[in-house]
């Protein structure tokens, strides 16, 4: 069955990863390396490697977000689950919480083929939300966002994606009629297809990330359980 997967294959005295002796890896690649290695076939590029890692850092924790109380509140149910903890964290991830880089990268190939303005012409006039546009917390800018853009600059990585990303930003102010936050789900799409990832990475990557998190939230909740409290102030409101 190992045959069917060019990604790994396991003999009795080998692991094989997209080619290396997985034994070889160990030691020295980084986690974050041996991700791209795993998602595409070949080692990263420092570009590649130090805008996934940066991505990683940027969306694996924002504090007590819906994802993060699920999973809290599923440990709290049952304490020897945490991989069913973990899993209805990643659950929640949607495209209002987590999963919008995703949507945001279809928005980007969209806005690429018919213009920004018209695409976020036709979402308004629809009554909907533009992907990557406005935060309950952070206005009039979100910090991460701006970070990432800044240092895609800097490492001269930003391309017609992060072009498109700043050209709907302002599409979205002047159809809107005011500015809205442009949160990190939309750096993130762009700065990956920029650097010539598949769009799937965009969605892979929060997820990815957003698994450290809760299983640091998990293994708080182990020492300082709070599970049940937040589901009696949810039943007081």
């Amino acid at each position: 069955m190992d045959t069917l997967s060019r990604i790994s294959r396991a003999e009795p005295d080998r692991v094989e990863v997209r080619g290396h002796d997985l034994a070889e890896l160990m030691g020295r690649v980084t986690f974050t390396e041996y991700f791209h290695l795993l998602l595409t076939g070949r080692e990263p590029t420092d570009d590649e490697r130090f805008f996934l890692d940066l991505l990683l850092v940027a969306i694996a924790e924002h504090g007590l977000m819906p994802s993060n109380v699920a999973a809290r509140m599923t440990l709290a149910a049952d304490p020897e689950s945490l991989q069913g903890a973990v899993a209805a964290g990643i659950l929640g991830a949607g495209s209002v919480i987590l999963g919008a880089a995703g949507e945001c990268a279809r928005l980007l190939d969209d806005a690429e083929e018919r213009g920004a303005e018209t695409v976020v012409y036709e979402i308004h006039a629809a009554g909907g939300r533009v992907p990557g546009f406005g935060h309950p917390l952070h206005k009039p800018v979100d910090p991460r966002a701006e970070r990432i853009l800044a240092l895609a600059d800097d490492r001269a990585v930003s391309g017609p994606h992060v072009a498109l990303a700043r050209e709907l930003r302002d599409a979205v102010a002047a159809v809107y009629g005011k500015p809205l936050t442009l949160n990190v789900s939309l750096p993130i799409a762009a700065v990956l297809l920029d650097l010539g990832y598949a769009p799937v990475v965009a969605q892979a990557v929060p997820i990815l990330a957003r698994t450290a998190g809760l299983l640091a939230h998990l293994a708080e909740e182990q020492e300082r359980p709070i599970g049940f409290l937040l589901a009696s102030r949810a039943a007081d409101e």
